[in-house]
């Protein structure tokens, strides 16, 4: 069976946390937070290509895309190329599906009740008005959260795509010229590449033909995504040392060399 096949076991895991995360990215991406006043810190003020008052206002969605990127690197390391491809694609047909389902539900005529069902009869007046001011609606709070404007969904699904076409590229590029050795150069490396590259085409497809920003205003948030994204690029290199070794350990060094072997000559 194939369950018993360590091999595929280990591509499962890989891939379902690969999707998992890359589905996660998406959805929670519609929210912006201040990574300063996230750490009690004052905003910087950063002036880039004459735009002012710049600072680290960032989709939720950089939490986790370093994730995948690391897991990328991995699951190239070990399955190569076709591996990377096969699970690209699931993950981005994936997320148009639930997007698809999620604008059917949108959609749904709510229940009588349902707009209002979070003010409960039991909440003390005080409690009932202070919710009420900050959501009296719940389905309209449910249509803002989830109904992500088409641009943005096709800018960061591109953006997706092109950074991990760039990222197995170099990595294999990377891995060819310098075989086992520097493993965080080809997969931090790679990263670092296929970040700066998707830092600015989600902006330029989502922002710059979608919602008429200029470019320079493209330019100079898409400069202050990739100063974090390259950070955590750098921060997250470890995790790629010990991905490795709980691997071999798993695999065996004979299945693994073949496993890196297969996967470089893809």
């Amino acid at each position: 069976m194939i369950l018993k096949d360590k091999q595929a076991r280990l591509f499962l895991f890989l891939g379902g946390f690969f999707i998992a995360n890359a589905l996660i990215a998406e959805f929670i991406g519609v929210k912006i937070f201040s990574l300063e006043k996230t750490f009690g810190l004052k905003p910087i003020s950063l002036a880039l290509f004459g735009q002012e008052n710049l600072s680290f206002n960032l989709t939720a969605g950089v939490l986790l895309w370093p994730i995948v990127f690391v897991m990328t690197d991995v699951i190239n390391e070990y399955y190569g190329k076709r591996g990377v491809r096969l699970l690209s694609f699931m993950a981005v047909g994936l997320i148009l599906y639930a997007f698809f389902m999620f604008f059917l539900a949108i959609r749904l005529v709510p229940a009588d009740f349902w707009p209002t069902s979070h003010i409960l009869p039991n909440m003390s007046v005080e409690l009932q008005e202070s919710i009420r001011s900050k959501v009296s609606d719940y389905n309209y709070a449910f249509r803002l959260v989830y109904g992500q404007g088409l641009w943005i969904i096709i800018g960061s699904l591109i953006a997706f795509l092109v950074g991990q076409v760039l990222d197995v590229m170099v990595f294999h590029r990377i891995k060819e010229s310098t075989g086992e050795r520097l493993i965080w150069l080809r997969a931090t490396g790679s990263t670092l590449v296929s970040q700066f590259v998707d830092s600015f085409v989600v902006l330029f497809v989502a922002f710059y033909l979608g919602a008429g920003w200029s470019l320079k205003l493209v330019l100079a948030i898409g400069l202050v995504n990739y100063i974090y994204k390259f950070t955590m690029a750098v921060v997250l290199t470890p995790l790629i040392y010990l991905a490795h070794d709980v691997i071999e350990k798993y695999l065996g060094p004979e299945l693994a060399t073949k496993l890196k072997n297969e996967a470089l000559a893809d």
